[in-house]
């Protein structure tokens, strides 16, 4: 065999290896995915999760978005439902989770032994843990999902997990250290705010409220004279959450900036979707704009 044939032969099985090695990676790769969850890439969680890790999941959880849980929900739907009267599969129902006996019931569904002897209920605090990492949380259990490092993504997970079935009063976030309460609650008070601008920042709010005087009640009751008036009480009958009835006193300057920053951080349990307003300048003008609607 002369020179040139061994050398086309050689690079021959070079490359024919090449293929095969990647072809076979490409292979493994698909049986190890399919049907498989997956932590989100570390990418991710540098982006977001990770500045929100020494967040306490209560506090996230009250501002969770449970449209974006429903979307989180997706990456178990090859193994679970949520929906009333729906059938267990790889694992169990999930409606109705939030409350239930860990290990039990859900129709019948055999669960790991390592499961059932954990005990307890199925609380916020308990589903953060097994959302984090099922196999540290109940080692020996079944379950091949590795776990959501991101916990805003796990509170977004309950919080709509929660609306199926469950129900639960969303635990109360900590209290924020008196300091820094209070240095908050002085720099929103430093903030003058511009009622013209704040009818402009009211258009986010028009999909659920109105606010001209003798406005119907939308998804939201109508805001005319909201200022100064009763927390939950009056506004031609409207259906006020219990959270928001039971919360009392008057829609002030400083209320009115603490359900605008958060509203279920104010109010935990109230219907109201909508996650706040971050900026403090934004919110005083939107106040300022209330003052002004009689």
């Amino acid at each position: 065999m002369s020179e040139s044939d061994r050398f086309n032969t050689i690079a021959g099985w070079t490359l024919g290896a090449g293929i095969v090695a990647l072809g076979l990676s490409a292979i493994s790769s698909g049986y190890f995915k399919a049907d498989k969850f997956h932590a989100p890439k570390e990418e991710a969680a540098a982006s977001g999760g990770g500045a929100a890790a020494a967040v306490p999941i209560e506090t996230l959880l009250a501002s969770a978005d449970p449209a974006k849980g429903e979307a989180v929900f997706k990456k178990c739907a090859s193994c679970h439902t949520a929906n009333q009267g729906g059938a267990n599969g790889i694992g169990p129902n999930l409606y109705g989770v939030l409350g239930d006996s860990i290990g039990t019931g859900r129709g019948g569904f055999a669960f790991s032994a390592a499961l059932k002897a954990k005990g307890g209920k199925w609380d916020f605090a308990s589903l953060n843990q097994w959302l984090t990492n099922p196999k540290a949380f109940v080692p020996g259990t079944a379950m091949s999902f590795a776990g959501l490092s991101d916990p805003v993504e796990r509170a977004n997970l309950m919080a709509w997990l929660n609306t199926q079935g469950s129900n639960l009063p969303l635990p109360a976030a900590p209290a924020a250290a008196p300091a820094a309460t209070a240095g908050a609650g002085a720099a929103a008070a430093a903030v003058v705010g511009d009622a013209a601008a704040g009818e402009k920042s009211f258009a986010k709010c028009k999909a659920c409220h109105t606010i001209n005087a003798g406005g119907a009640n939308g998804i939201g009751p109508n805001l005319a004279g909201i200022y100064g008036d009763s927390v939950a009480q009056g506004r031609g009958g409207f259906a006020f959450s219990d959270a928001l009835k039971a919360k009392g006193g008057k829609w002030d300057d400083a209320s009115l900036d603490a359900w605008l920053t958060n509203p279920k951080g104010y109010a935990a349990g109230t219907k109201m979707t909508f996650a706040g307003i971050s900026d403090p300048k934004e919110r005083a003008n939107v106040i300022a704009y209330l003052k002004t609607a009689k």
